[in-house]
This record gives structure tokens, C-alpha cells and sequence, in this order.
């Protein structure tokens, strides 16, 4: 049998995990929402209420969310307006995601609770992930393993750039 390799999933299971009541300066969606480090950070876009970021152990290429600056569980935490622009941003996103990396779709989605898999369930975020026809193979399903074409830094560049425009 052959070995399959993922190095930069190393970062993510040797990093120290905070425990959740440990957490006094929030989740790690308001720690990136206070850091001026958006290159470092991989965020792509800010805008009044909300930003966007490329998720750093995504599930495909391009794999990002919105997040709301404030800290909430869920959408009842948001005012109108803070939903309002929580979708438009995910609309810019999701154009800039077809300008640059010209998927076949889109999974669209919010996890609410652990229960239904939210991986940081105090801070509510919105991923976008882009599909391709036949991108589901067997590297995820027999390896653990997604390949990623393209270094993230890259992409982040490149999303800049169309949402930007």
C-alpha cells in the first residue's frame, strides 16, 4: 500500500486546543476579528459587521467563511442588519469563488451546535465551499486526505483581488 502525506495537517493536531471555558478572549473567529494580521490570517475581506476568511484546513480549495465580528451562537444573535450583511458578503464571496477558481457549485452551509457539527460552535460562521463535477474521490475516503491544488496563501490573494474589484 501505498502512504499518503497531508503535512499541513500537523499544525492544526499538534496545536495546543483551548479548552471551551478557557476561551476569555473569545473564539478563535473574534481573536482573527481583533488581529490586524489579515494576510497571516487568511482573511480575504472585511466589511461593517462581518469578514471573510479561507477556512486554514479546508475540506476543498477555496473552502472559506463568513463570520460575523460579534460572537454569537447563532442567527438569533444577529440584528437585521448584521444578517443582511452577512449575505451580501457570502453573495461577493461566492462571485469572487466563481471569477477565480470556476466551480461546477457550491455547498453552502451553517452548523448550529455540536450536535450538528459545528467545529467552533460559540461563534456562528458560514462556510462556503466550492465543487467540482468529480471532486469526490477516494483520497478523502480511503486516506483522510484532501488534495489541495493550490497553496492557500495563493488563494487568498487571488480572492482579495476579485473582491476588490
Amino acid at each position: 500500500m501505498e502512504s499518503l502525506s497531508a503535512p499541513w495537517r500537523i499544525q492544526y493536531i499538534l496545536a495546543p486546543k483551548p479548552a471551551a471555558s478557557a476561551e476569555a478572549d473569545g473564539s478563535i473567529f473574534a481573536q482573527i476579528a481583533r488581529s490586524s494580521e489579515d494576510e497571516a490570517n487568511y482573511v480575504i475581506a472585511r466589511d461593517r459587521t462581518c469578514f471573510a476568511v479561507l477556512n486554514r484546513y479546508p475540506y476543498n480549495g477555496g473552502h472559506l467563511m463568513v463570520v460575523p465580528y460579534k460572537q454569537t451562537p447563532d442567527l438569533h444573535g444577529l440584528t437585521e442588519d448584521e444578517m443582511g450583511d452577512l449575505m451580501k458578503l457570502l453573495r461577493r464571496c461566492q462571485a469572487a469563488l466563481t471569477t477565480v477558481m470556476k466551480p461546477d457549485g457550491f455547498n453552502i452551509g451553517i452548523n448550529v451546535g455540536r450536535a450538528a457539527g459545528a467545529g467552533i460552535e460559540q461563534h456562528l460562521h458560514i462556510h462556503i465551499v466550492p465543487r467540482w463535477s468529480g471532486d469526490t474521490n477516494f483520497m478523502p475516503v480511503l486516506a483522510n486526505t484532501a488534495v489541495l491544488p493550490e497553496a492557500l496563501a495563493d488563494v487568498a490573494a487571488k480572492l482579495r483581488a476579485a473582491l476588490t474589484l
